[in-house]
């Protein structure tokens, strides 16, 4: 099981609001030519007025999801709906993080389908998106497979080429079985009960980031 990161609930709030500064920022200026992160305020309680203040008015600018935007992910559509989505998934696994730091194991368990679509966007979007593959050496197959909501995904890493994943089920040189809500915290590196068998050196070229 992985070790989840020792986050204070202080420290995740301003790196959500600074997330969402820069988010806001993405938004605002397309060309990216701009875009900069906030600086978070040290005082508690000055802390709290501007994350909320950042999440509300990024909240605000992806109201139209066709709105052009900067990314600095080559596969995402360049639109406020591929912020949204990613935002989505920035404040729930940070959430984890959250009540993790308050308990050793939180109850909350995610919607099926926003968890299966979390494990979705890490694997055919941010790990293909990464920068360079070129030296990579890492060669295998990677099953993972939701048992509730039946989705599943085969991603054949092949050395020094960016990994490609499809929709199929199976069995493959690293097996990570189990609900969606499972999948989601095993693929980006929080403690989860899912089955992981095989060749676990395999789970360093898709971690999060």
């Amino acid at each position: 099981m992985p070790t989840c990161p020792r986050w204070t609930v202080r420290r995740l709030v301003g790196h959500l609001g600074r997330v969402q500064s820069w988010v806001r920022s993405a938004l605002a200026d397309p060309s990216g030519t701009g875009v900069e992160r906030g600086r978070p305020p040290e005082d508690w309680e000055t802390l709290l007025a501007w994350f909320d203040e950042q999440c509300t008015e990024m909240t605000a600018a992806m109201a139209d999801p066709d709105a052009p935007a900067w990314l600095p992910f080559d596969r995402y559509p360049k639109v406020a709906a591929s912020w949204a989505r990613r935002q989505a998934h920035e404040a729930a696994i940070h959430r984890l993080d959250a009540e993790h730091a308050l308990a050793a194991e939180p109850s909350m368990v995610y919607d099926a389908e926003l968890a299966s679509d979390g494990v979705d966007e890490l694997i055919n979007w941010m790990v293909p998106s990464r920068a360079d593959w070129s030296k990579s050496t890492a060669s295998g197959t990677i099953a993972l497979y939701a048992t509730d909501t039946q989705r599943a995904w085969r991603v054949e890493l092949t050395r020094g080429a960016p990994p490609r994943v499809e929709p199929t089920e199976g069995t493959g040189d690293l097996t990570i079985t189990g609900t969606a809500d499972a999948l989601y915290r095993r693929v980006w590196s929080r403690p989860s009960n899912a089955t992981v068998t095989g060749d676990t050196g395999l789970l360093e070229p898709i971690a999060s980031p």
